[in-house]
């Protein structure tokens, strides 16, 4: 009997899924439903139980969502759910700065409506953020909440995972979302390269006196960056980045002192500033995979490379990674490809390592230029920005970098558009 080669490529071995997702934080619901949307059979497998972040009440834990990133969920059709809840950043201040003596004479000063878009980004929630994408899961994808995979093995054309649970799933790919210590990549011989940066950063929430109207700051402390981000209503998300011993007596602090050591950095630009839900703290290192795919296995997110906050890109990072990897693994499908072969998974790591690599390092040098006490870099730095932001074509580079918009080639869903 005559078989044409397309259909010897699609008579493939029968799986339980088409992908497998370890990771049910952002990265990987928002890949399943890209990927459910283009008819793939996905399963996303979460440590979480399915409710743990979904909650009502508000902890202060924010994004700054690039304007690639807010397009993006556009296309998965969550925006419409979410825009109410979002604050467009219309401003970014960046200057250096000392407890106590306000910000330098120089810096830099992003304003949105020199974009045609007319602004840079959005805040939002993770409340929010992580509800919606739970809700745009059931129907349209396999939810596993509660588990965590600790075993992979290729079985032929195809990865066997188990769960811990005892229970196993065969998929044609597994995708690793599972963060900076990830398990599939450590389990696919993935090495990572990187270093601690020896600081922590406080995430805690603000309200304030007068409006922010839009504007998101960040200061450049010798011990470590202060970003202040405009939340709906007079209330702005802080991520404040210390040295370790520092930031350790800062968060033991009961919070009246707590805010006592803030307000010094803070500033009185916004009137008397009081806190507002909890606080958090987290280690800071950069942790890059060295390489993103193995046999059936792709690194999305954190699990790709984890960064310094310092600029606020590791989510839109991450949905970067989600963009280009759902529209490599939907076109070879459509090809009628194996889409979990090397070949198609080169394509992916072809795509988003260069710019990953690029970005993550550039943070680590902006980090490591600016969190010192050196009076000559000092000058060097206030010098450099002013020149930055007296140039409006270079300006404008450095904005629409910031925004998303640079990327060439631009994945789809950044743009918008559904697969």
């Amino acid at each position: 009997m005559d078989i044409s080669p397309l259909k010897v490529i699609v008579r493939r071995m029968r799986t339980d899924f088409d992908i497998l997702i370890a990771g049910g934080g952002l990265n990987g619901p928002a890949l399943a439903l890209a990927l459910a949307d283009a008819g793939l059979s996905v399963a996303v497998v979460d440590t979480r139980p399915a409710d743990a972040r979904a909650s009502d009440v508000f902890d202060g834990r924010a994004y700054a969502l690039a304007l690639a990133s807010q397009r993006l969920l556009a296309a998965l059709g969550l925006w419409a759910e979410l825009a109410p809840h979002a604050q467009e950043i219309r401003k970014v201040e960046a200057t250096q700065g000392l407890p106590g003596e306000g910000a330098g004479p120089f810096g830099l000063h992003f304003d949105g409506a020199e974009l045609e878009e007319g602004r840079l980004g959005y805040m939002l929630e993770d409340r929010f953020l992580y509800r919606a994408l739970l809700a745009a899961m059931g129907g349209r994808v396999t939810h596993l909440p509660g588990l965590s995979v600790i075993g992979q093995e290729l079985e032929g054309p195809a990865i066997r995972v188990t769960l811990s649970d005892g229970c196993s799933f065969s998929a044609s790919l597994l995708i690793g979302a599972d963060g900076r210590q990830s398990g599939v990549a450590s389990r696919a011989g993935i090495r990572r390269v990187g270093h601690d940066y020896g600081q922590i950063a406080l995430v805690a929430a603000v309200d304030h006196e007068l409006p922010h109207n839009g504007t998101a700051h960040q200061y450049f402390m010798p011990t470590g960056p202060l970003a202040i981000l405009p939340l709906p209503g007079n209330r702005s998300s802080i991520v404040w980045s210390e040295a370790e011993a520092e930031a350790r007596a800062i968060m033991a602090l009961p919070d009246a002192d707590f805010l006592a050591v803030l307000r010094p950095r803070f500033g009185d630009f916004l009137g008397e500033i009081s806190l507002t839900g909890p606080r958090f703290s987290y280690p800071l290192n950069l942790t890059l995979a060295e390489r993103y795919v193995a046999p059936r296995v792709a690194l999305v997110g954190d699990a790709a490379h984890g960064v310094h906050p310092v600029a606020g890109q590791g989510l839109n990072l991450g949905l970067r990674d989600v963009a280009a990897l759902a529209e490599v693994i939907v076109a070879a499908r459509r090809r009628g490809e194996d889409i979990g072969t090397d070949l198609v998974l080169a394509r992916y790591q072809g795509w988003r390592r260069p710019d990953a690599t690029a970005l993550a390092m550039g943070m680590d040098g902006v980090n490591t230029l600016f969190s010192n006490k050196n009076p000559l870099l000092r000058a060097a730095r206030e010098i450099g920005m002013g020149l930055v932001d007296a140039i409006p074509p270079l300006r404008r580079g450095f904005m629409r970098q910031a925004a998303g918009l640079s990327l060439d080639p631009m994945p789809r869903l950044l743009t918008g558009r559904r697969l």
